[in-house]
């Protein structure tokens, strides 16, 4: 990491400000070398954090923009080295002129992620907040910001590091006795094995607790709208889109294959899949079409089976319902709440019942009430839910290494056999945070990160 890289750390699109990042031993006084200070600073007289007005130059000597200047020094800056940004106005022109002459003096082309990965090499955070940059960048609703700002402030590494510590002072405790026997060391027990094993699995088993929330806050709720041709499952749609998503007509099976929109009902995100309208058909297109919406009900956080308010139901509109309770959560819509109802709430099988005219958007507010009822609980978006499947896949095989090392003790196997399960789930629980990293997770991590960041 001996090498300055350079990047553009905003968007490329044009804006107000645009910032070019450097980083690396040297990067300060580069950057001096193309910027010419209103004033007597210089690169050794510059305080940190301070920011000064100057011009930017080009290679030939020529001015690209009048810009603000700050440096950081390492430790004390992101990523742990010395930085330095410029605060150009937005222009892609005057931002790429700007990396043009920063290479020109030396400077490289930073990769995707590359400033967080010098963050975490040299130890200013760990991989589980490196993780939480990226998702707090991603993150599309405010409690998923909250919980990933709660990450990057070390919250999951808090959560882990006590597991991990016990586990540690375990194994120091067996290697101890084992090197030393001759010294006044107190006799390990099987019994401290089974209470610090018990305690750190029921750590871990409450830590997993949280990834289905924390995954529906990261990813929306992935909800499937089922019913009969006809029903209004393309025009409700379209009412929670609010703009003509899916083609909407009188004919039956206008809709063939799921079609997929995001969209925000209040505080949630829900990836919304409209699917084929569910009913007997020779149309062998319409009949996968019908296939893939009942696969879609079994794969989805909930079910939204849509009701013709306004005709008696069929057996087509039962056979809707019943693909619709095989999803974790359903809820029914009745629709056509504009027209004459021949169908009561009472008529159907769901504990939540909502009166809908798609056709008008009456009624859909009381969705939002019914997603805070079935998504929302007390635990605070502080950082302690676990949102990453990575993290989460991690936790999990330290649980099931645990698990097993209990299942040795009750098998009266031997100390340091029981303790390799121990050393496994510990080699898990590192991979979270990068105490144990493997260089093909560090690169799929930053792989997913913007250049500049």
């Amino acid at each position: 990491m001996s090498d300055i890289i350079a990047a553009v750390s905003t968007g490329q699109s044009v804006s107000a400000i645009g910032i070019v990042r450097l980083s690396g031993p040297g990067c300060i006084p580069l950057a001096f070398s193309v910027f010419r200070p209103r004033g007597r600073h210089t690169a050794e007289t510059l305080a940190d954090r301070h920011l000064i007005l100057g011009t930017l130059l080009g290679p030939q000597g020529h001015a690209i923009d009048e810009v603000m200047l700050t440096v950081s020094r390492g430790p004390n800056s992101y990523t742990g080295e010395d930085t330095a940004e410029f605060h150009c106005h937005g222009s892609p022109a005057v931002l790429a002129a700007a990396l043009e002459a920063l290479f020109a003096h030396g400077a490289r082309q930073a990769g995707p992620g590359e400033f967080t990965r010098r963050a975490f090499l040299n130890g200013r955070m760990d991989l589980s907040q490196a993780e939480a940059v990226i998702d707090l960048i991603e993150a599309e609703t405010a409690e998923a910001a909250a919980n990933a700002a709660g990450q990057l402030g070390g919250a999951m590494a808090r959560r882990i590091a006590p597991v991990y510590s016990s586990l540690t002072d375990l194994m120091a405790h067996f290697h101890a006795e084992l090197d030393y026997p001759d010294d006044d060391i107190e006799p390990f027990l099987l019994s401290e094995v089974r209470t610090t094993v018990h305690r750190a699995a029921k750590d871990l088993q409450t830590i997993l607790a949280t990834y289905s929330r924390g995954r529906v806050l990261r990813q929306g709720i992935r909800a499937v709208i089922l019913g009969k041709p006809n029903a209004g499952k393309s025009s409700l749609l379209n009412a929670l889109a609010g703009f003509e998503r899916v083609i909407v007509t009188e004919v039956a099976g206008t809709t063939r294959d799921t079609v997929e929109e995001t969209v925000k009902v209040g505080r949630h995100l829900l990836r919304l899949t409209d699917t084929a309208g569910i009913r007997e058909t020779d149309d062998r297109i319409e009949r996968l079409g019908v296939a893939r919406a009942e696969a879609a009900a079994r794969a989805a956080d909930l079910a939204i089976y849509v009701c013709d308010g306004a005709s008696p139901l069929t057996d087509e509109d039962f056979r809707a319902q019943d693909a619709a309770q095989e999803a974790p959560a359903a809820i029914a819509i009745l629709n056509k709440q504009d027209l004459h109802q021949v169908v009561e709430p009472s008529d159907l099988p769901f504990a939540w019942v909502i009166p809908v005219s798609a056709k008008t958007g009456a009624g859909i507010e009381q969705l939002e009430d019914v997603l805070d009822t079935l998504f929302d609980d007390a635990t605070p978006c502080d950082g302690s839910i676990l949102t990453n499947a990575r993290q989460a896949g991690a936790c999990s095989r330290a649980l099931e290494a645990l698990e097993r090392c209990l299942q040795g003790l009750d098998a009266a196997m031997t100390p340091d056999a029981v303790l390799l399960d121990v050393e496994q789930a510990m080699e898990a629980l590192g991979e979270i945070t990068g105490q144990n990293m493997r260089e093909e997770i560090v690169e799929r991590i930053f792989s997913r990160f913007c250049v500049g960041k």
